[in-house]
């Protein structure tokens, strides 16, 4: 997985390729836990390049969902590609998180 992390005004982008499974969210999991450590409580994981996902992946953004929520804060998701919107919708997690089809969609909404 390659991770990159972009600031915006009024959030912070995790956009991420390849694979987000058991083998590669400990990289995902440190960068989120120092995100909000720091302060940030606007979270936007873009899947544009996200090939994969399974239910590792998917602890790392209920975790950041658990610790932002309750204080105000949001985690979005944009640009999954339709299988991966479909686990989402069938775990129901898509009722927990902002899903948006495109990264401006999502950021304006923030």
């Amino acid at each position: 997985m390659a991770l990159s992390t972009i600031e915006l005004p009024n959030c912070t982008v995790l956009a991420m390729s390849n694979r987000l499974d058991g083998s590669h969210t400990k990289e995902l999991e440190v960068k989120v836990e120092e995100l909000i450590g720091g302060g940030y409580s606007r979270l936007l994981f873009d899947f544009e390049e996200l090939d994969y996902i399974n239910s590792a992946g998917l602890r790392i953004l209920v975790m950041a969902y658990q610790q932002l929520h309750p204080n105000g804060g949001k985690v979005a998701v944009c640009c999954a590609r339709d299988y991966i919107q479909e686990v989402f919708e069938i775990s129901g997690y898509d009722q927990l998180f902002g899903m948006y089809t495109s990264r401006d969609d999502a950021v304006s909404d923030f």
